[in-house]
């Protein structure tokens, strides 16, 4: 079965075919760690993990390379301002390298609470400072790059084709570059390798190197790690859309000028999350929301904004309401007990071919999860046998990674609802159907789902 995926740089769905099959090389572009993660960014690697988990789901074995930033992003784009890691550690008085290791690990644990699989491998920009410096290098001997008084520059009008990414009039770009401006620099597109520790001063984070003490620019760092970790299996390059016109820009430009081989085959980007009144969730906007936020003050499950993003296609800009939450975590809620349902039946058996291959199909053209949830709950309401139905869904949700054969598992209950639970089933033998009802309202009202069964009485948290 073909797997189609679009490709922003061609602007299209292509097939995609792997350089070294089965291998698969997949590289993320990874958090900033001066906050916490938004909402918006998780959105994006939940894109990510279902990309993985549906190449996995197709057999092919992946080797996926998430990069943490910890050194060099800074306030502006276009090379301007202060690097954010340093301006993090001043806002909390703690070192860039507290504040580096505290976000990290704060992403890490979001990403677990989401079902996110790790990569394969976790790199840190400040591991891989000699692999930096090595690369810009090799663009300064073939005559890549130019020297400021604030750092050294890629030369972009020396790399034909700059804007294949982005497929953008430079004229438009250089309107949207003009609040930011670096007299020095030859073209507005040119950007930072290494940026110079400020005259007189001693950052927090800053290294030796041929052109003086300082840090790497932003770009440098992806192309670097991707390169020495992946090899020659550069297949896919994944992140948000916001890094199109310049970072992942840039990342090609760096990458191809010094190998003078494609870079990466496909180039995948998901949407915003967008909130009231149209506009992106962002840091920068002062309008983002954290995971353990939207958790707390909407009641949910983690796993709730997982399947909320599952309602759109990546591609397409995710709304952000409370209303959306709720209706994704009573959504969830439903699955988990049809699922529940039918593990109280039977065992899981056999996969049915028919629907694994509708399934497959949906997650094949570009993972399309609203139309593979669908499939789905079709194979619920199907007349297959009850241990086929829960085997084929166990086997879809290697994808959809929602823990539903977790909520097949009997749940161990405190002992005031215990208590009545036995009262309850006491009541029911001795058919006090009244007292059976009263006792069930109770039950519910502390929160547990209450199911008669021929097999039993099934009590469970929703």
């Amino acid at each position: 079965m073909e797997l189609l995926f679009y490709n922003t740089l061609t602007r299209r769905k292509e097939v995609f075919q792997p350089i070294h099959p089965p291998r698969v090389g997949v590289y993320t572009c990874g958090p900033t760690v001066y906050n916490y993660a938004h909402i918006g960014n998780l959105r994006t690697y939940i894109f990510s993990d279902i990309l993985k988990r549906v190449m996995m789901y197709n057999g092919f074995k992946v080797k996926h390379v998430m990069n943490i930033t910890d050194v060099g992003h800074l306030t502006g784009d276009r090379d301007m301002g202060e690097d954010k890691l340093e301006k993090g550690a001043r806002k909390e008085g703690k070192s860039a390298w507290e504040i580096a290791e505290y976000y990290t690990q704060a992403f890490k644990n979001d990403i677990k609470r989401l079902n996110i699989l790790d990569p394969t491998l976790w790199c840190k920009a400040t591991d891989t400072i000699d692999d930096q410096i090595a690369l810009i290098r090799t663009l300064e001997q073939k005559g890549y790059t130019y020297k400021t008084k604030d750092g050294v520059y890629f030369d972009t009008s020396k790399f034909e084709g700059y804007t294949k990414l982005s497929h953008q009039d430079l004229e438009a770009l250089q309107e949207g570059a003009r609040v930011e401006r670096n007299p020095e620099k030859r073209n507005f597109t040119d950007f930072a390798l290494w940026k110079f520790s400020p005259q007189g001063a001693r950052r927090q984070m800053e290294w030796p190197s041929p052109w003086g003490v300082g840090f790497p620019g932003w770009h440098i760092e992806c192309s670097a790690m991707s390169m020495k970790f992946l090899g020659e299996m550069l297949d896919i390059h994944c992140g948000g859309t916001d890094h199109v016109d310049v970072h992942h820009t840039n990342e090609i430009a760096q990458s191809e000028a010094a190998t003078g081989k494609p870079f990466f085959n496909f180039w995948m980007h998901g949407a915003f999350l967008i909130i009231a009144g149209g506009k992106k969730m962002a840091k920068s906007e002062g309008n983002f929301l954290t995971l353990e936020r939207t958790i707390s003050m909407n009641g949910i499950d983690p796993l709730a904004f997982r399947f909320a993003a599952f309602q759109t296609h990546y591609r397409k800009p995710m709304e952000y309401s409370e209303t959306a939450l709720a209706a994704a975590q009573n959504g969830l809620q439903h699955l988990r007990n049809q699922v529940r349902t039918l593990a109280d039946q039977a065992q899981a058996d056999r996969i049915d071919p028919g629907f694994q291959e509708k399934f497959k199909q949906a997650l094949n053209n570009d993972l399309n999860m609203p139309q593979a949830l669908a499939v789905v709950q079709d194979l619920l309401k199907s007349d297959l046998a009850v241990s086929v139905k829960l085997a084929t869904v166990y086997d879809m949700d290697r994808v959809m990674g929602l823990d539903l054969d977790k909520a097949a598992a009997s749940e161990t209950l405190p002992d005031d609802v215990h208590a009545l639970v036995d009262a309850r089933r006491i009541a029911r033998e001795e058919k006090q159907w009244a007292l059976s009802d009263e006792l069930r309202d109770k039950i519910q009202a502390m929160g547990y789902v209450v199911q008669d069964k021929p097999q039993g009485m099934k009590v469970f948290k929703p």
